[in-house]
């Protein structure tokens, strides 16, 4: 291996304005590390979202990574994945895995991108008020 990365394939939602900049953050901070990545914008890829083992609806409110092996990873554990491949961005991923802080930050990202669903109108059914 060589020290080079195993590739991760990122399902993010390319119709978020919040989530692209996110995006170009990270490819800024990974440098040369970001080459290993392959970003999957979701937008209308349900089909291949299901293929892969993915919920649409779930793909839409939270980060999903598949690994070099093809394990699927989500939420706070893919964030953790995806940040531990670059330097700068190594002791938030450890940060983000300690139990407590992990649990505050997944509520307060699940508040957040229930909001931005709601107020996109993009909210899935199965999260909306009868």
């Amino acid at each position: 291996m060589g020290g080079q990365k195993r590739r991760l394939v990122v399902y993010y939602d390319g119709s978020c304005p919040a989530c692209i900049r996110d995006r170009q953050v990270y490819e800024r901070l990974a440098g040369k590390a970001g080459r290993s990545v392959v970003w999957f914008d979701i937008t209308g890829q349900e089909a291949s979202l299901r293929e892969r083992g993915i919920d649409p609806d779930q793909a839409l409110q939270e980060l999903h990574v598949e690994d070099a092996d093809g394990h699927i990873h989500s939420e706070m554990a893919a964030y953790i994945l995806l940040m531990g491949r670059v330097p700068v961005l190594k002791p938030l991923a450890w940060l983000l895995s300690l139990g407590p802080i992990k649990r505050l930050v997944s509520a307060l990202y699940h508040r957040w991108v229930q909001r931005r669903l709601a107020r996109e109108g993009r909210l899935p059914t199965s999260n909306r008020e009868p």
